[in-house]
């Protein structure tokens, strides 16, 4: 089944808006373009949000409030490719690649916050500074140094200086060239390096905050974006219109145009679906199809006036769901087992039996479509039963006799499609090659803290694009970025081939050459059985018919800069 707009028509909410300094959500203003000011928009999460500062958090779920309370330097369309101004107004490289020279957007201001007291602040160079010196710490919980420190003149060094507190120097290749311009000295040319700042979780933020809050900080978020932290309760995350955010629509209005967005929890995307028919929602993420007419009913109910007026929107996912298998674990350090498991399992069978036609078999390697990047040349693990059982022989483990029974760490809950994929994949390994998993359901803080501890030997994952490009992927299974803690190579893949391949693609400038790289760093995770690739998702959100100017994204991504609230007509 694949989606691509489809209206269902229903029962309408309650229109708010207004626009004035402060909007309130009780408010009705009409903007230019047919638009509306004010308005409150509600959606869940089913995963706890426990920290809103952009380096300490790489969670999609997290991400989705991130990017509305900061902005990161640059910002890149994940359809085109095409990198654009954020804060940084403009930037010029250097002939050799190595020099990166950022223009800052005067006027842009933090929110008001206790860290300034309680007054406000214009950002500067010197917050891009602290920025890029906060994502190249050694500090416990940044989970983004594995992105700069080795690009970034210094990085390396600052990383060993700042386990526990950061030096005042900071990263000796980020250089404050007055108020409004920052200078950034790569190691080496890297050509992609302005997609690298577009992270979403490498928003600008002052350091201020971080003075006053410390390890603190993610309970107090102060960004320039066009949202603010109102309240954060057990149950509850409000954020509020940021009336001096600096971006303007087509029409010369000032965004955003939401008074309030409200983020509850919800224990799974089924009961977030039942919210969703009662009103009590805007917009459904991740969106279980199997339960769409079960909960909401049928077109001809819809067409009736039975049940809630929305649409559906879906984009292919820039994703990977993958099984990760710890690399250098006693059950998995032979390549011959990690292969078999590869051979033994039917991507396509587990979409077309497991999850009614949903998703993407992973037929190719572990980077997923994208433009630009030729990855059907990567050749992927194809079924092949005959050769997963040879390869289990081989590696001492004949039917599977003799290999251990492992607890399979999944991060979802009963019934999910996450939870039925990964039934999918032991049932296939337990038919095909002997080899038995007990699925064990927990929260992904629990997954992280077992594969932390080394109890976990096999577990599920995925990764969202971050900027839509290889690299993205392939650094994961970069070995220096290993480090303990972290979500990128937790598996603890080492290849010297892959690692020499990945750094001479990343100084190459031309894109054919790059690619051919790309793909044999690609291949190489193909061959070594690095991990599982299973699928590709399609981003599929259900949305409120009363909530326009919101699409589904690639990256799934969810940007309520532009999107308005207005009453469908009957």
């Amino acid at each position: 089944m694949r989606f691509k707009i489809i209206s269902l028509f229903l029962v309408t909410g309650f229109l708010f808006g207004s626009c004035t300094e402060t909007v309130e959500e009780t408010d009705v203003l009409e903007a230019k373009g047919g638009k509306k000011y004010g308005s409150e928009f509600k959606f869940m999460s089913t995963q706890n949000i426990t920290s809103l500062y952009p380096t300490f958090t790489v969670t999609s779920n997290s991400m989705r409030l991130l990017t509305q309370i900061y902005e990161p330097l640059l910002t890149v369309d994940s359809e085109t490719g095409k990198v654009s101004a954020a804060v940084a107004e403009s930037f010029t490289v250097s002939t050799d690649a190595k020099v990166y020279t950022f223009k800052i957007r005067k006027g842009i201001k933090f929110h008001k916050d206790a860290c300034f007291g309680g007054k406000t602040h214009e950002l500067t160079a010197e917050d891009v500074k602290f920025t890029l010196d906060m994502a190249c710490s050694g500090l416990k919980k940044n989970q983004l140094s594995y992105l700069l420190v080795d690009r970034i003149k210094g990085g390396r060094d600052f990383f060993n200086k700042s386990k526990i507190k950061l030096p005042k120097s900071g990263v000796a290749g980020v250089k404050v060239k007055g108020n409004y311009t920052v200078e950034v000295t790569l190691t080496e040319s890297f050509v992609g390096f302005e997609k690298v700042l577009t992270h979403r979780s490498l928003g600008i933020t002052p350091k201020e905050a971080y003075k006053k809050y410390g390890s603190n900080a993610g309970k107090h978020p102060v960004g320039s974006g066009p949202f603010a932290l109102v309240s954060w309760t057990e149950s509850k995350i409000v954020l509020k219109r940021n009336p001096k955010y600096w971006r303007k629509d087509e029409f010369g209005n000032r965004l955003p145009f939401l008074a309030k967005i409200s983020m509850t929890y919800a224990k799974d995307q089924r009961s977030a679906l039942l919210a969703f028919g009662d009103s009590k929602i805007d917009l459904v993420m991740e969106l279980p199809v199997e339960e769409i007419e079960h909960i909401l009913g049928t077109l001809q109910e819809a067409i009736l006036g039975e049940n809630v007026k929305h649409k559906v929107d879906s984009e292919k996912s820039m994703s990977m769901t993958y099984v990760a298998m710890a690399n250098e674990s006693e059950e998995f350090k032979d390549v011959r087992v990690r292969k078999a498991f590869n051979l033994a399992v039917d991507r396509n069978q587990i979409i077309d039996l497991y999850l009614q036609g949903e998703g993407w078999a992973a037929t190719n390697g572990f980077v997923p479509d994208m433009k630009d990047y030729p990855s059907e040349n990567v050749k992927g693990h194809k079924f092949n039963v005959d050769k997963a059982k040879s390869l289990m022989r081989e590696a001492g483990y004949p039917n599977g006799n003799g290999f251990p029974k492992l607890d399979f760490y999944v991060n979802s809950t009963e019934g999910s499609s996450i939870h039925k994929t990964c039934e999918a994949v032991a049932n296939q390994l337990k038919a095909n090659i002997g080899v038995e998993l007990n699925i064990v359901l927990v929260s992904s803080a629990e997954r992280e803290k077992a594969i932390n501890s080394g109890k976990a030997k096999i577990w599920r994952s995925g990764w969202i694009a971050d900027y839509p490009d290889p690299e993205n992927f392939l650094a994961m299974f970069y070995s220096p970025n290993i480090t303990d803690g972290s979500a990128v190579n937790s598996f603890k893949f080492r290849n010297a081939e892959f690692d020499a391949t990945l750094e001479r693609a990343l100084l190459e400038r031309d894109l054919d050459k790059r690619n051919a790289l790309y793909n044999k760093c690609d291949q190489i995770i193909v061959d070594f059985g690095a991990v599982m690739p299973i699928l590709t998702d399609d981003h599929i959100v259900m949305i409120n018919a009363r909530v326009r100017n919101f699409n589904a994204s690639s990256m799934e991504e969810m940007n309520l800069t532009d999107v308005f609230i207005k009453e469908a007509k009957n």
